[in-house]
């Protein structure tokens, strides 16, 4: 529908355009009309009709080239922020301003030609400057801007303000993003892109049964997270169709968004990092926060199966940190004091290596 309207407007404005044309050639004397009034109109109408065809028929082309034309602006703008378009379109209104100002006395002169093509070329020169010269300058602007009247309360505001944080689907799926939102101990706005949501969802119509309540998990915690806790949730709807990865679209519209990325996900953590992305792992932040334990420590714990050496036992705490009891395969079973001998930091997490407190009560 839109289309054919568009057609329309073409046909018409070709029309328009053919009308004004032989005006133009008319009151320049480079075609003669005729004097019988009937034939002139004959002759506008033949011509704009003959125009109006014309472009009607080549309004699907002329539509095309617009949207691609459109496209390239588009993806040209996405380059560049908020600020950034800003800053340069106010220095092309001052640098256009400055031109119409310095472009009026040779105006006034009454020199032909003269005066056009000198205010052409100052228009050009100072609407180029006005766009290109903030941009380069716009750090310097910016900081500028900043410290006019600015207290030393709104510094420390301004050096504490918050980033956007982009939530991936391994992290949602995860569910204890939701927790520690819910602890207060992150700020500022979850961004949720709108290709992730879509991700989830066909992650929860798999035929897997799996995949599908991993799926069905995913968006259950996004519900909570919208309905439950304080915290502001946008939904962004940036698509990036010229990206099929979804990784590759969650670090493309966080260097746009000059935000950070939530995951844990190992690799795209990695790619993250070569390419200069702030990134907060959930998993180094539950590693973070285990409870330190030194060598010498004593702690109780049961011992719940055998581990992979000859006669080793092993046991969880709370947080689901593994240690490793030597001698302990015969304490299956049971609670008993242990005494922690070391302690090995992996990638993987953290893993305790201790003894029963009995056994070295017994050496001694």
């Amino acid at each position: 529908m839109i289309d054919k309207i568009l057609r329309g407007v073409i046909g018409l404005v070709g029309g328009l355009m053919g009308f004004s044309i032989l005006t133009l050639f008319d009151n320049l004397g480079i075609i003669k009309m005729f004097r019988e009034g009937w034939i002139n109109l004959a002759v506008y109408l033949g011509v704009s009709i003959l125009f109006g065809i014309i472009f009607f028929s080549l309004s699907s082309r002329i539509i095309n080239r617009g949207r691609k034309l459109v496209k390239l602006i588009e993806n040209e703008l996405e380059r560049f922020s908020v600020y950034d378009i800003t800053i340069s379109s106010v220095g092309l209104i001052v640098g256009l301003v400055i031109a119409f100002l310095l472009s009026q006395p040779i105006n006034n002169l009454g020199i032909p030609y003269v005066g056009v093509i000198a205010s052409i070329i100052i228009y050009s020169i100072f609407g180029y400057l006005g766009l290109t010269i903030p941009h380069r300058k716009k750090d310097d602007i910016s900081s500028t801007l900043g410290n006019i009247k600015r207290s030393p309360r709104d510094k420390g505001k301004s050096q504490n303000r918050s980033y956007p944080k982009i939530l991936d689907t391994s992290v949602i799926i995860d569910g204890r993003i939701a927790d520690i939102c819910k602890t207060g101990f992150i700020e500022g706005p979850l961004i949720i892109p709108e290709f992730v949501l879509e991700e989830l969802q066909h992650i929860a119509d798999s035929s897997d049964s799996l995949k599908r309540n991993r799926g069905r998990r995913g968006l259950d915690i996004l519900n909570k997270i919208q309905k439950e806790l304080d915290i502001e949730v946008i939904i962004n709807d940036k698509k990036f169709e010229d990206v099929q990865e979804v990784d590759s679209k969650l670090l493309k519209l966080t260097q746009l968004l000059k935000g950070k990325i939530i995951t844990n996900d190992y690799n795209l953590n990695k790619v993250a990092e070569v390419q200069g992305i702030d990134v907060l792992n959930i998993n180094e932040l539950a590693n973070a926060v285990k409870p330190v334990v030194l060598p010498g420590e004593e702690m109780l714990v049961q011992v719940v199966r055998d581990g992979k050496e000859l006669g080793q036992g092993l046991a969880y705490l709370d947080d689901g940190t593994m240690i490793v009891v030597e001698s302990g395969r015969k304490f299956i079973g049971e609670t008993i004091d242990v005494v922690v001998t070391s302690v090995l930091q992996t990638s993987a997490g953290r893993m305790i290596f201790a003894k029963p407190k009995s056994m070295i009560d017994r050496a001694v």
